[in-house]
């Protein structure tokens, strides 16, 4: 998952000497690469498309006065050879520094021509913390090192991609009338990147997780390329969009590169299950959920503060801020020890194979493996886009009752992880189901974009049924997403219904069915074409996939139809007629496995 917190000015502290070296204690005056090497971690690289701006390159080193300067004074990573240059050169200091910034300085928001300057905080940056599922953390600790590195591999690509997915369809800029209007950044975010191996706890634990530092400077798309603020509202709207894409490229490349499977676990009942690697033991996550134990009994507290302050249960997005406050509640001081991560991985696997003893830990990757198979066995990884649809939209109008956009794709991308179960998917497949959920079961309510459910384009026929309409129109004792799910089911019955219909009255009724693509080089179609051929686009015949019921259907209907047309034209012709031979006396005899005929004629045939 992906939790989120601001940067502001006076976070250095929290930033230098904590996120840049691990969670161990940095001395004073220990230097940052220094502090980094006692702590075992590897050093913080530069991210994103924005670099070539500034002069750095994807993958140098995070230097501590290049992190001071642009995160934690908004100026550019090399504003002393800037300033030095500029001064050489005769300019004035005043002008020489204002050359340094990037967008408007930071003590304007503390000037007193600036409005409401006593109440606002300059925003310098976000913190977004990247942590694959709680399995792959005991995967990493327990496997092998050639499987460890995989796994690093694979949260290097997961995170790598949904920071790019930010900048290049999230990300916007304040731009003209007064930073009113926003427009799409011209090339991408500033991030710096982190690697942590453990936890927070006071005994360590395994927990593997990456923390990048993003910067709010950024270009605008104008010719010279000024530099402004990003919109810190849109990142932070789609920072659960965010976290689906994450969970979601974590699973396709492990199951890639591995050959594990996933499958979801309900973690509390009635809440969304999250998905974990098939095979590997459940008891070993209770082994290394010391910190999630703490967060989860603080948590109740909180709610019912919540619940008393507001006079009802928290949404999923209120839920998600809740749980981010009882992290922060329950944090422990941090570690003074440093160890490096081969040392911890030699801790982990001996307190594991305490605990569990080492059959389990040593046939980990081959149980999950083994459990893979099974799963493919069972699960067939095909997305049928009408029937996403119809899931995406009924739990989100169930869970939020009006949703913009981001809420769709972001529940669009769980239910391509429910169903492949960490096969790829084709490129552009979420925002198609998205955009089907748009195009035919939504319609506008409110201001913002926002929309909500045509439960008319849901129920065209059955608007009677109130045993089925219940879960999506009237409140339920059950929890929030156990309602949501009913709905669910409630519909995708319904589309069953109908097809099964269809298919009886022979009337065709197209809808897309999308298997895993390894090559994944089909293009996503746009708006307008997906209208005019909806059945064609990402879309593969049911019967070049297999014999669906749909086709056996089909087969046995024609093999029916043509059964009763040889039976009239037996019976409009007659059977041909049989000579009998002219010695044989006539028989009554019947002979085996011949049926008598009645009204025979004198010739032997048959009237």
């Amino acid at each position: 998952m992906i939790s989120q917190t601001p940067i502001r000015p006076g976070d250095g502290r929290y930033l230098f000497r904590g996120v840049m070296v691990g969670d161990g204690h940095r001395g004073a005056g220990t230097s940052l690469r220094d502090a980094q090497d006692e702590a075992g971690v590897p050093p913080g690289i530069w991210k994103g498309q924005c670099l070539a701006a500034v002069g750095l390159v994807a993958g140098d080193v995070v230097t501590e006065r290049q992190a001071e300067l642009l995160l934690g004074e908004g100026r550019h990573p090399a504003a002393d050879r800037i300033e030095r240059e500029r001064l050489e050169a005769g300019d004035d200091p005043a002008k020489a520094r204002r050359a340094t910034v990037l967008g408007r300085p930071i003590e304007h928001n503390r000037s007193p021509k600036t409005d409401k300057a006593k109440e606002r905080i300059p925003l310098l940056g976000m913190h977004l913390v990247f942590r694959p599922p709680p399995t792959a953390h005991l995967a990493w600790a327990l496997v092998d090192d050639e499987d460890r590195r995989v796994l690093e591999l694979c949260q290097d690509i997961a995170w790598d991609k949904t920071l790019e997915w930010l900048g290049d369809s999230v990300a916007q800029i304040r731009w003209k009338g007064g930073g009113k209007h926003r427009a799409g950044v011209r090339d991408g975010l500033l991030v710096a990147v982190f690697r942590h191996y453990e936890s927070r706890a006071a005994e360590s634990k395994p927990l593997l997780h990456d923390h990048a530092l993003v910067s709010i400077r950024a270009r605008r798309p104008d010719e010279k390329g000024t530099w402004g603020n990003l919109s810190a509202d849109s990142m932070l709207a789609h920072i659960v969009a965010a976290d689906t894409l994450y969970v979601l490229t974590f699973m396709e490349e492990v199951t890639a590169r591995l050959g594990w499977a996933w499958e979801p676990r309900e973690v509390t009942p009635g809440r969304r299950p999250v998905m974990e690697i098939a095979g590997i033991d459940q008891r070993l996550i209770g082994w290394q959920s010391t910190r999630r134990q703490q967060i989860e009994d603080a948590l109740p507290i909180i709610t019912a503060e919540y619940e008393a302050e507001h006079g009802h249960a928290p949404g999923e997005r209120a839920g998600y801020a809740l749980a981010c406050q009882a992290a922060d509640r329950t944090r422990p001081p941090k570690r003074k020890e440093l160890r490096s991560l081969s040392e911890l991985r030699a801790v982990w696997r001996e307190s594991a194979i305490d605990a569990f003893g080492a059959d389990i830990i040593d046939r980990l990757a081959e149980r999950a493996r083994a459990a893979a198979a099974a799963v493919w066995a069972r699960v067939r990884p095909v997305v049928d886009v009408a029937l996403a649809a119809v899931d995406v939209v009924a739990v989100v109008y169930v869970m939020r009752g009006a949703f913009k956009r981001h809420h769709l794709l972001a529940e669009a991308r769980r239910h391509l992880s429910y169903v492949l179960r960490g096969r790829p998917h084709q490129p552009g497949l979420d925002e198609q189901i998205v955009q089907t959920v748009v195009d035919d079961y939504t319609r506008p309510v409110g201001r913002g974009r926002m929309m909500t459910a045509d439960l008319r384009a849901l129920y065209p026929r059955d608007t009677d049924d109130q045993a089925v309409l219940r879960p999506l129109t009237r409140k339920r004792t059950a929890p929030l997403y156990e309602r949501a799910r009913l709905a669910a089911g409630a519909l995708t019955a319904r589309v069953h219904a109908t097809r099964r219909s269809d298919r009886l009255g022979s009337r065709t009724r197209p809808h897309i069915v999308v298997v895993p693509d390894a090559t994944r080089s089909r293009p996503y179609q746009s708006r307008t074409d997906r209208k005019a051929g909806r059945g064609q686009e990402h879309g593969t015949d049911v019967a070049t996939l297999e014999l669906t019921h749909a086709t056996i259907e089909a087969v046995a209907k024609m093999a029916a139809k043509l059964q009763d047309g040889v039976r009239e034209r037996a019976a409009t012709r007659g059977p041909a007629p049989r000579p009998v031979p002219a010695a044989s006396p006539p028989s009554h005899t019947q002979q085996p496995g011949v049926q008598q005929t009645p009204g025979r004629t004198p010739t032997g045939g048959v009237a």
